[in-house]
């Protein structure tokens, strides 16, 4: 999860390929009517972005019960859209790609062929709220360097999931990366 730029779908591919897991891209769930809004430079309402949050949501759902990992790129930038990720999918495990702003920037002003436009960059920064205690998640760094970055991901996904599964007093140790643990 993260902003525009941060690198969800370059680390979410590189984190499915290491860790065995199924990846998607939340933009090829986007509406077209969303698609067309954003490359017009016209940011999200959350009525915009609802609809596209449940087919998340119901994705998540629908591997986790299939018993299939998934790592999904999704923005999440609210606790009320990650509220709904989370009524779907309960145990959702969030890593937050963060990096500042100019770094954002660079990276969006670099793409070519996406949608979503530099110009909507401060928009993002205004409506991301900090993950709170209480929601399952990793904070990245996104200035590493990507191949150190998946791997610092997977060791803390790792420890989080662990220490998750001692505090529900699972009665047998964790895998590596459970069916039970979709990965926004």
């Amino acid at each position: 999860m993260g902003v525009s730029g941060c690198g969800k779908s370059t680390v979410g591919s590189m984190l499915s390929a290491r860790l065995g897991a199924q990846f998607k891209d939340g933009d090829d769930l986007h509406p077209a009517a969303n698609k067309i809004k954003m490359g017009a430079g016209i940011p999200l309402s959350d009525e915009d972005r609802k609809p596209w949050l449940e087919e998340i949501g119901r994705t998540l759902r629908r591997l986790q019960d299939a018993g299939t990992p998934l790592i999904i790129a999704c923005s999440a930038l609210k606790r009320s859209y990650r509220d709904l990720l989370r009524h779907h999918a309960p145990d959702v495990v969030f890593v937050h790609l963060n990096g500042d702003r100019e770094t954002l920037l660079a990276r969006m002003n670099a793409r070519e062929n996406h949608f979503m436009p530099s110009s909507l960059l401060d928009s993002q920064l205004s409506a991301l709220e900090p993950l709170d205690v209480d929601e399952k998640h990793v904070k990245a760094d996104i200035r590493l360097a990507p191949e150190v970055l998946v791997g610092d991901i997977d060791e803390r996904l790792q420890v989080a999931i662990k220490l998750d599964t001692m505090l529900v007093a699972a009665p047998s140790p964790p895998a590596h990366l459970k069916p039970g643990y979709p990965i926004v």
